[in-house]
């Protein structure tokens, strides 16, 4: 909402690294010489960077590259996985959604799936209240959610393979929702062959544009670290009287359970005013939390948030939402490799590919929000922005493809400020090393697709 065009008449100072070239035992270290021209800055980043504009030749229905496109940088990440590749996929393998996700049925063109009936329980919030501190849902069975269902500190809620949640119907307090609360665990372990299936009740498969909004969501808080200045915030979408919503703490190792060959479809029911539940939402989620294999399918608001929190991730999709793919804020530090973003081609149908706030209350808060993300494939449309970063966010993208977005990178740089984003870039808190651009409204230059807002 603040951003206009930046001001020529406005220096800016940049500090900078540079790199030759990118090898296997270091990553690219990019400069920043003195400019009072941040379209100067900006094209001489882009190159140092060793980010290309380069058609990755998907075919339809694909987003395996078919060209070369180049090979990745090193990260210097433990967590991650030594890939050889740019991008979520490896184009000698079969794809790591095959066999298990919603997203691969819309890629061919398919709908979403629908289930046959079968035996339903229906539990609230009470239900669970009352079911002991270890909880099992078999997957003989549906699970209908009626309302907000919190997974209780104390409770560990078991998930078999193949087993199917659905979220009854209903808007503002009448949401439904399962939210593990701090101190709770969620051990939803699904495998290839049997996926375990969020959706709403009397999902019977559809395009993935007209089903958004169906249900809430899942909604799983932490005892991990924030950059709010209390130190623990009220999570987005649960009334803020109620203090299992409360999320953050000290111990960025907290353990929230693990999620496993997941799929979230159809959720982000309306709440209030253009306030939506996010299809997954991560609040103040720690590092000992095990998050694979998980996609988030046709949400009415934003893929995957995260607020604050150090939890890592791999193999994640966030398609065909109606608002942000990924969206992060209040200090998120963790590390995630292998992300597929893929917006709906409809023009008005999504906002950014990643929304990248930093801190709110205050803004200036540390610990400053840097995760880092490898390996992403994010696809846009013809109206939407591939990331934003504001709010003095900082954050690290590495080996990764955009294509088809109106527009490229912004970074917010606050005039009189400095504790906006451009400040984090200029630190090298914030870096966009070794990635891939095309079809790109905004241009094929590094000016053109790394810009600056106000």
């Amino acid at each position: 909402m603040r951003k206009i065009n930046f001001c020529m008449f406005c220096t800016m100072i940049l500090v900078l690294t540079l790199a030759s070239s990118c090898t296997d035992d270091e990553s690219t270290n990019p400069v920043i010489d003195s400019s009072e021209n941040p379209s100067e800055t900006f094209a001489q980043y882009f190159d140092d960077a060793l980010n290309t504009v380069v058609d990755p030749g998907f075919d339809n229905g694909s987003i395996v590259p078919t060209n070369d496109i180049g090979s990745n940088c090193p990260t210097g990440e433990s967590t991650f996985v030594d890939a050889n590749y740019k991008g979520a996929i490896n184009p000698n393998e079969e794809p790591w959604y095959a066999g298990w996700s919603a997203y691969e049925a819309i890629l061919a063109g398919n709908n979403t799936p629908g289930f046959s009936t079968g035996t339903e329980e229906i539990w609230s919030d009470a239900e669970m209240a009352n079911a002991g501190q270890m909880v099992y849902w078999t997957a003989d069975k549906k699970y209908l959610i009626n309302g907000l269902v919190f997974i209780n500190s104390g409770q560990t809620l078991h998930i078999e393979p193949g087993t199917i949640i659905q979220g009854m119907a209903g808007e503002a307090e009448n949401a439904s929702a399962l939210i593990a609360a701090r101190g709770s665990k969620i051990m939803a372990i699904g495998t290839s062959q049997a996926p375990i299936i969020f959706t709403y009740d009397g999902d019977n498969g559809g395009t993935a544009a007209d089903q958004r909004g169906r249900w809430g969501g899942l909604i799983i808080l932490g005892n991990s670290t924030l950059n709010s200045a209390l130190g623990e915030s009220a999570i987005e979408g649960i009334p803020t009287n109620e203090v299992r919503g409360l999320y953050g703490g000290d111990d960025e190792s907290d353990n929230s359970g693990i999620l496993k060959y997941v799929s979230i479809r159809h959720g982000g029911t309306l709440i209030g005013a253009d306030n939506e539940i996010n299809g997954l939402t991560l609040g103040g989620v720690g590092s000992g939390t095990t998050i694979e294999f998980v996609e988030v399918i046709s949400n009415k608001d934003d893929g995957i948030e995260w607020f604050g929190g150090t939890v890592n991730a791999k193999y994640l999709i966030a398609a065909f939402c109606a608002d942000d793919g990924l969206d992060y804020d209040e200090g998120f530090r963790g590390k995630s490799q292998f992300v597929i973003v893929h917006q709906d081609p409809t023009a008005d149908s999504a906002d950014r590919g990643g929304e990248h706030d930093g801190g709110t209350n205050p803004e200036d808060g540390t610990p400053y929000a840097n995760p880092v993300f490898s390996n992403v494939t994010s696809v846009g449309n013809s109206g939407s922005r591939a990331i934003t970063f504001r709010d003095n966010a900082g954050g690290e993208y590495y080996n990764s493809i955009f294509v088809n977005y109106a527009k490229g990178i912004d970074i917010e740089d606050i005039l009189g400020s400095s504790i906006d984003s451009y400040k984090q870039f200029s630190d090298s808190i914030l870096k966009l090393e070794c990635n891939v651009f095309y079809n790109i409204g905004a241009g094929n230059s590094g000016s053109d697709l790394f810009t600056i807002s106000n």
